[in-house]
């Protein structure tokens, strides 16, 4: 048997996880430590599976398969395409960045005996709690791109909700505008709203993933895939139709694209940042490259059958969420806004059935994810310092603290996709792949990246530029372990941004069995024939 190295990558952090929430409460530096080794050891692996993977080679890789539950035809099957390989390595990427950022975050503070609600929830805070949840969400979502079985995927895709649901609710922001038992509601809200949203749409996909197996018989990726293709499996139109609707609902929740999306700015306002981090950039990931795994392999027309109304809320989503950006007072929520509308960019270019525009979607998903992490990051630190959310209550920090405002600069520019920057590339193809097949949805998309420009700039302008006001006058500048977290994550962006050949030769290959699943073409430009 050949060595398990996808298992293993899935079962480090998971392991790590059980010993970070075994170290005794004395030993809190200890549990920090033991959180950051593991989730540098499982980017080790990630680069290995990376590695390892041949691009050229067939379309799974470092694949495993064992019997796990018989009489159901349940199996645990492993394997993983460009576009899990280019995931994975997102997911290792950040963890550690998100474990330094948040390396204070779960440090209790001095508890009264007033005996509020505030004060109560600060009682099951244990530093230990806050790094074992990261790194068991790690495990999950890791594991979740490398699932090739239906159900094994579908338990996966349930399970990261609770270990988040306890990182939103138990370690919410403590920069929060009014008393702490009004942030402590406000936290359990945006918790509870976010479990009960993915919890709907999980159900649903558990009533479609019911009607798969009646169908098909097993619960296999490939073996269905291979199925429909040969001809031995043929589903009726509806039938097709309907298992879609109930697969894509669950991965538009959790993408999120709209009307789904209300629960991600609560989500994200009232996490720390670094959890916010790990929302936005690394587990709603899981529903978008769900999309391109499952809806397109497995009901390859139903999802041209959808195509023009998916389009049309992808459109809606990226107009929508910029528009709302712009007229945000909250630094956070704006970021959470403005990825709504970047989710809507990557679901166009996954439905504009195009190569350019899935590549550019698949990087999408990595350079928006290390771009909003760079942007996010930043203003945790910014808003660690400061005590406020509020836009309005800063202005100068430029010229008291130029690093600080520099990065975030650069994150802020990333967000918009300045060209030169990892951001850029992706969006172009996303925009280049949709105008080749759907011209007038190409057009309107681009009012989004005005927007962007917009609520980007005038967020920076009031915050960063302007006289300096009284409260951030004596704002520290970034310490070594903050710039620590960002100076990799602005690097990694200049670099994808002027040389994003080693993500598309990893990528490219993926896409095109994805075109070819769907039996689409990139259609030829028209050139009126020479006379």
């Amino acid at each position: 048997m050949s060595f398990p190295l996808l298992t293993v990558t899935a079962a480090l952090p998971a392991v790590g996880a059980i010993l970070t929430a075994a170290v005794p409460a004395a030993r809190r530096t200890a549990a920090k430590w033991l959180a950051l080794l593991v989730s540098l050891a499982t980017l080790v692996l990630a680069a290995i599976v990376a590695v390892r993977f041949e691009p050229g080679g067939a379309r799974y890789q470092l694949t495993e398969s064992h019997a796990w539950i018989k009489d159901f035809g349940v199996r645990y099957e492993l394997g993983v395409d460009g576009i899990g390989v280019a995931l994975i390595a997102l997911t290792a990427l950040l963890i550690p960045f998100i474990i330094l950022a948040g390396w204070h975050d779960a440090d209790s503070p001095a508890v009264s005996d007033s005996g509020s609600a505030a004060d109560q929830s600060q009682r099951w805070r244990p530093t230990q709690g806050f790094f074992a949840l990261i790194l068991m969400v790690e495990a999950m979502v890791i594991l979740s791109f490398e699932a090739t079985d239906v159900f094994l995927f579908y338990i996966l895709f349930e399970a990261m909700l609770i270990p988040m649901y306890f990182l939103i609710g138990g370690f919410g922001d403590r920069a929060h505008a009014g008393t702490d038992e009004h942030a402590a509601a406000q936290r359990s809200y945006a918790a509870v709203k976010f479990l009960l949203y993915n919890l709907v749409g999980g159900l649903i996909m558990l009533a479609a993933v019911i009607g798969l197996y009646v169908v098909a018989g097993n619960f296999s990726l490939t073996q269905i895939a291979e199925a429909r293709a040969n001809g031995s499996l043929e589903m009726a139109t509806n039938t097709e139709r309907l298992l879609f609707l109930g697969f894509f609902f669950a991965f538009a929740v959790k993408a999120p694209l709209w009307p789904l999306h209300t629960w991600l700015p609560n989500a994200m306002g009232e996490a720390t940042a670094p959890v916010a981090v790990l929302i936005t950039a690394v587990v709603d990931k899981v529903g978008t490259f769900a999309m391109l795994r499952f809806c397109l392999q497995l009901f390859p027309e139903a999802s041209k059958w959808a195509t023009p109304a998916i389009i049309v809320l992808a459109l809606i989503s990226i107009v929508y969420g910029a528009l709302l950006a712009v007229g945000q007072r909250d630094i956070k929520r704006l970021v959470a806004y403005a990825s709504i509308s970047h989710f809507g960019f990557i679901i166009m270019g996954i439905f504009a059935m195009t190569s350019q525009g899935q590549s550019g979607a698949t990087l999408y998903m990595v350079n928006h994810g290390i771009s909003t992490a760079a942007l996010m990051l930043v203003a945790g630190f910014l808003i660690s310092r400061r005590g406020s959310r509020l836009i309005a209550d800063y202005g100068g920090v430029q010229k008291v603290a130029p690093v600080l405002a520099g990065t975030f600069l650069i994150g802020g520019l990333a967000t918009l996709s300045l060209p030169g920057l990892a951001p850029f590339v992706s969006e172009f193809l996303v925009l280049v792949g949709t105008f080749a097949r759907y011209p007038v949805a190409g057009i309107v998309a681009t009012f989004g990246i005005v927007l962007a420009a917009l609520y980007t700039l005038v967020l920076y302008q009031r915050t960063m530029t302007g006289p300096v006001k009284e409260e951030v006058r004596r704002m520290p500048d970034l310490k070594a372990r903050e710039l620590v977290v960002v100076a990799p994550l602005i690097g990694l962006l200049l670099l994808l941004g002027v040389y994003p050949k080693p993500l598309t030769e990893i990528v490219d290959p993926a896409v095109r069995h994805t075109m070819s699943d769907v039996q689409q073409k990139d259609p030829r430009p028209e050139v009126e024939a020479a006379k």
